[in-house]
C-alpha cells in the first residue's frame, strides 16, 4: 500500500467525503484505476494532475503523490 493525497474539485467532491486528504491505495494503482475505485462515472473527469503536472489515466501513482481530479466544466 502507498499513501497519496487527493483533491476532488467542484462536482467530484461527493465521491470522497472529505473532498480532499490522504488515501491509501495499492502499489501500482493508476490514476484511471483510482477514478474507478472512487466510483466516479466514466467521462466525469476531464483533467488529472499529479504533483502539478497534467497526466493521462494510465499514469501510475507513487507514494505521497498529490492527485487533483477536475470535472468537465461548462460556462458562458
Amino acid at each position: 500500500m502507498i499513501e497519496i493525497n487527493i483533491d476532488l474539485f467542484t462536482t467530484l467532491y461527493r465521491y470522497y467525503p472529505k473532498g480532499s486528504g490522504s488515501l491509501k491505495v495499492e502499489k501500482g494503482t493508476t490514476a484511471g484505476a483510482l477514478i474507478r475505485q472512487l466510483g466516479i462515472p466514466d467521462g466525469a473527469v476531464s483533467l488529472i494532475f499529479i504533483n502539478g503536472k497534467r497526466v493521462m489515466p494510465d499514469q501510475e501513482l507513487n507514494e505521497n503523490d498529490q492527485v487533483g481530479l477536475f470535472p468537465l466544466v461548462a460556462g458562458g
